[in-house]
């Protein structure tokens, strides 16, 4: 009976430190909502390429591309902003829930290790952008985001991991698939997204 609850006791303290050094209030809803809002984005950015390749003068197509790569820019920038305020809603919400604090040590640690590769990625895609090296765009964004991921999960929970290592390699496989680029970026952050937040909703959402 003693070794039980030495036992438990054990696992007590061992959750309340790992609550203290880890941002455990992700809302695996809001992960969903990101997916639905990715391949929202990306059914749009589909239609806009598809209106390109029926334009048969070679010279007035390179001046659309152009033109087009801005819309594009737009609708990502729109998709991203869009998922970070539902994700920003849906945490503060679970977090008071929870009776957490929303802005401490642990989530202070967890935005910054994100952003890290996150901005790293955003730099090198206008790079990219700059050089009118458009095809490589798509696979950037996917790696770039998922070492984001990587970094960020030693600060949440351990599951963004698995997110981030299936958008790194999802995004490495689109270098060599140059073209489609967009239909990986559908699966990394649409797909992904939804599967990686009902697998958290489920797993830590729901029992609460």
């Amino acid at each position: 009976m003693e070794s039980k609850d030495y036992l438990k006791d054990i696992s007590e303290i061992k959750n309340m430190m790992n609550k203290s050094s880890r941002f455990i209030s992700l809302s695996g809803l809001s992960g969903i909502l990101a997916g639905i809002y990715a391949l929202v984005g990306a059914f749009i950015a589909h239609n806009i390429i598809q209106e390109i390749k029926i334009i048969e003068n070679p010279l007035k197509r390179f001046f659309v591309i152009f033109d087009t790569v801005t819309t594009l820019f737009v609708v990502a920038v729109s998709v991203i902003l869009l998922s970070i305020f539902t994700g920003i809603v849906l945490t503060v919400r679970k977090a008071k829930k929870n009776n957490a604090r929303i802005w401490d040590g642990s989530s202070k640690r967890l935005v910054i290790n994100f952003l890290i590769p996150l901005v790293t990625g955003g730099l090198f895609c206008l790079v990219l952008i700059d050089k009118a090296v458009f095809g490589l765009i798509a696979p950037a964004t996917l790696i770039f985001y998922g070492l984001g991921c990587i970094n960020a999960s030693k600060y949440t929970l351990g599951d963004i991991r698995y997110l981030g290592l299936i958008n790194v390699a999802l995004g490495l496989v689109a270098t060599q698939f140059v073209g489609y680029g967009l239909y990986f970026w559908a699966l990394g952050f649409g797909v992904m997204h939804i599967v990686y937040g009902a697998v958290m909703h489920f797993k830590y959402d729901r029992i609460k």
